[in-house]
């Protein structure tokens, strides 16, 4: 970095090039703020002793899972959970509480809540996205086979779409003059609900099973990806209803023939060996990334519907029904010819280099695979898996959701930082250990006063 301010003093670069050189560190840098917390519990909640398995406090943000975040993308300042429970609870990341005790940290508490009880969903959210236009306005989409849209403001919804079917996934075109939003659904056919008119009868046929994910493209307002269960990704045009435009061939590649792709009916028509949960563009529109049952990754080209090869080895895991979506982290904060992903597997995030595969960090919350947690509602035991993810506007930060109920932020952080959290995390055990070894010895002394008061005494 040194480097780059000796140039940037020179004037021998440019601030815009200065800048990419910064945030390209800090991406780099990424680590878990374990000081960071979403407390989404309320007063009665908080006063419940609450353990799990490394002995310490919970601080969930969704008692029963979080299934979704997504933070806005126009000032970066509003985040929505939604759990498994099924709330949807609004968070605003300018406000939060410090400890009292003078370590650093920071504790967020909803700004906003929704629930069963005043007209939101039923059964468990599958996925929220804001308004591309509005960052007042999102939606979200359930297993109660509804897509809801509604208001930052009075977190309750204004419009609410009964699609007679598990909803998975949902999504809008950012760029579209069009307000079609396309959902996947348990059904075999991709669900087009237009919010102008308040029409869902449209949709758009070809898959052989339920649908798990779409994705629109960043370039073309008219262009749609879906996957499905039958292994199968498929491009649409939203203007043609008939059939697709054709099938990512995991048989065609970039160094075969133009001749030889799926499209000219000599591929195997198959995207991945197993369903297909994860469906995202990059946000230039070059490459499609698709994720499946196969445990694998690909990355195609968009430009000519070509697998390039993309190999990112035998740690991926892919087992789940649910979307399973990585997240590809902007290109204005990464220097030319730089492209990371980052990939929920399982308790741990991974960050590869999209364009080769190579993995370059693994990012692991210090809880268990499985925690254990007791409350007024008896002894659960919970499967530690990232369910989504999210990334800041106005930081260089990112949010990921976990099915212990807990939601992670992840920040850049020197050496200098993490060893000053490690010592705090180490006086703080220390000193529970000392007040641990007080109680045992206040509870001795009281049990040899408890014997001496019940023995009989005579005096000759």
């Amino acid at each position: 970095m040194s480097s780059h301010l000796f140039d940037r003093a020179l004037g021998s670069t440019t601030p815009h090039a200065f800048s990419v050189a910064y945030t390209t560190k800090l991406v780099h840098a990424l680590q878990l703020a374990p000081n960071v917390q979403f407390d989404g519990r309320d007063e009665q909640q908080q006063q419940q002793p609450q353990t799990t398995q490394r002995g310490g406090g919970v601080v969930w943000a969704h008692r029963d899972g979080v299934n979704s975040v997504v933070a806005d993308h126009f000032e970066g300042r509003l985040l929505l959970s939604g759990g498994a429970d099924p709330s949807i609870l609004l968070w605003d990341l300018d406000v939060f509480e410090k400890p009292q005790s003078g370590h650093h940290g920071s504790t967020y508490r909803p700004v906003g809540s929704e629930s069963r009880k005043s007209g939101g969903h039923r059964f468990g959210i599958t996925h929220l996205s804001f308004y591309p236009f509005d960052m007042f306005a999102f939606l979200s989409s359930s297993y109660d086979h509804c897509l809801k849209i509604h208001s930052t403001e009075t977190m309750t919804p204004s419009a609410s779409f009964d699609l007679d079917s598990v909803v998975y996934s949902h999504a809008l075109s950012p760029i579209a003059s069009h307000v079609l939003v396309a959902c996947a659904t348990q059904h075999p056919v991709v669900r087009l609900v237009d919010l102008k008119s308040g029409d869902s009868t449209h949709s758009l046929a070809g898959h052989a099973g339920a649908v798990l994910s779409v994705a629109w493209s960043p370039r073309d307002e008219n262009l749609l990806c879906s996957g499905s269960i039958d292994g199968t990704v498929r491009l649409w045009d939203v203007r043609r209803s008939a059939s697709c435009l054709g099938v990512l061939d995991m048989a065609y590649n970039v160094e075969m023939p133009r001749s030889e792709s799926s499209w000219t009916g000599r591929g195997s028509n198959r995207t991945h060996v197993g369903p297909v949960n994860g469906v995202v563009w990059t946000d230039d529109g070059r490459q499609i990334i698709t994720t499946g049952h196969d445990e694998r990754i690909r990355v195609w080209d968009a430009a000519t519907t070509a697998d390039t090869l993309a190999n990112f080895g035998p740690l991926v895991k892919n087992r789940q029904l649910a979307s399973q979506l990585p997240m590809i982290v902007p290109s204005r904060l990464l220097a030319p010819g730089q492209r990371l992903m980052l990939y929920p597997n399982g308790g741990e995030i991974l960050v590869f280099d999209l364009l080769d595969g190579r993995l370059l960090k693994r990012l692991k919350p210090v809880d268990p695979g499985t925690t254990s947690v007791s409350s007024g509602s008896g002894q659960r035991n919970m499967q530690n898996r990232t369910t989504s993810m999210t990334w800041g506007v106005g930081n260089v930060e990112m949010f990921s959701a976990h099915t212990d109920g807990i939601i992670r932020a992840w920040r850049p952080r020197t050496r200098e930082e993490v060893e000053l959290d490690e010592d705090e995390l180490r006086e703080a055990k220390e000193g529970d250990a000392d007040e641990q070894r007080k109680k045992r010895k206040r509870q001795v002394l009281d049990d040899i006063y408890r014997d001496l008061t019940k023995q009989k005494i005579t005096f000759g």
